[in-house]
Order: C-alpha cells, then sequence, then structure tokens
C-alpha cells in the first residue's frame, strides 16, 4: 500500500489504498470502482443520501443498517458492500465520495491512465475534442482521458488541467491580464 501513498493521502487515500490491495488479491479492482462509482452518483443524485452521510447524529449501527440496505436495493455487494459498510461502521462516512475518487486514482495510476480537465465556455464539437485529446496525447501519452466541464464564465478559450499542471488559454483570463496592465500605465 506504501506505493498508493504518493497518489493519495490522509483518511481518504488510507481506505481507498487498502480497498485496491483487496480488491486486487481477488481480482475485482473494475467491479469495484463501479460499484463506488454508482454509489457516488447515487449521493450526488439525492440531497437526503448526501446529508446522510454527512450527518454526525446516526449512530454507526444505524448507518450501518440503513447503507446495507441501499446497497441491497441498488445490487451492490461483495467487497463494495462490505468496504462500505465498514466505512459506515467506523463513523467515516463523511468522507465517502473523497474515498471514492481517491480509489479511482489509484486505479488510474495502476492503468497508466492521466487524467485530463478541460474547462470550456460551451460544449465542444467532435472535432475540437478531438483535437484536445490529441494535443494531450502528445503531452501525456495515449492514456490520456479527458474530462470536460463546461463553465460559461471563462467566455471563451479553454483552460485544461492535466494532474497538477493547468494551461490557461482562456479569454477571461486574457481580458484580466489587459486590465491589470492597463492599471499600471494608467
Amino acid at each position: 500500500m506504501a506505493e498508493h501513498q504518493a497518489h493519495v493521502s490522509g483518511v481518504a487515500g488510507r481506505y481507498a489504498g487498502a480497498l485496491f490491495d483487496l480488491a486486487s488479491e481477488t481480482g475485482s479492482v473494475d467491479s469495484v470502482l463501479q460499484d463506488l462509482q454508482n454509489f457516488d452518483h447515487m449521493i450526488g443524485e439525492s440531497a437526503d443520501l448526501a446529508r446522510f452521510v454527512r450527518s454526525p447524529v446516526f449512530a454507526a449501527d444505524e448507518q450501518v443498517k440503513a447503507i446495507g440496505a441501499l446497497l441491497d436495493k441498488a445490487g451492490i455487494k461483495g467487497l463494495s458492500a462490505q468496504f462500505l459498510k465498514l466505512v459506515a461502521s467506523r463513523r467515516r462516512l463523511f468522507a465517502v465520495r473523497d474515498m471514492v475518487r481517491a480509489y479511482s486514482a489509484i486505479v488510474d495510476h495502476a492503468n497508466g491512465v492521466v487524467r485530463a480537465e478541460a474547462i470550456v465556455a460551451e460544449q465542444p464539437s467532435q472535432k475540437v475534442m478531438d483535437g484536445i485529446k490529441a494535443a494531450l496525447k502528445d503531452l501525456a501519452g495515449d492514456k490520456v482521458v479527458v474530462d470536460v466541464t463546461v463553465d460559461p464564465a471563462i467566455i471563451g478559450g479553454i483552460v485544461v488541467k492535466l494532474g497538477s499542471k493547468m494551461v490557461d488559454a482562456s479569454l477571461r483570463t486574457k481580458l484580466n491580464g489587459i486590465r491589470i496592465a492597463m492599471k499600471e500605465v494608467g
């Protein structure tokens, strides 16, 4: 698990690293990832569930019981269900979404996948997406996955985050730079 510590840290990282080790031993890395992503999606879709996992007022046994019923209904079983029930029993559900992200990052790293985020003002065409992917493959290799976020606040252009590196070619940044330069001149 020590090799995972370079990629994820904190409580979420420790739980995710331990889960990855167990999933690797049982050959269930991908199915656990799918289950965790499904659970994370459920939290994202339900304000009630999001409040439940963050709430400190429920006792551990109440959380385990409720999560168990939810997992049964969602068809999440095996190692994934055991893990989520363990997290609930240790009163760590508040960090479960971070654990899912950490586990996903470990799986990506193990598979040699580099994730990039492209932030654009409007949904790009397939041709533009192909261009973004081609440019990022030159930087990061063939296993780059591009997640697109639409944010009209950048006005135009693109902001790309690749690991800890960020390239900002947005119109908003350029306009801000011009404003600052004009203030310095005036």
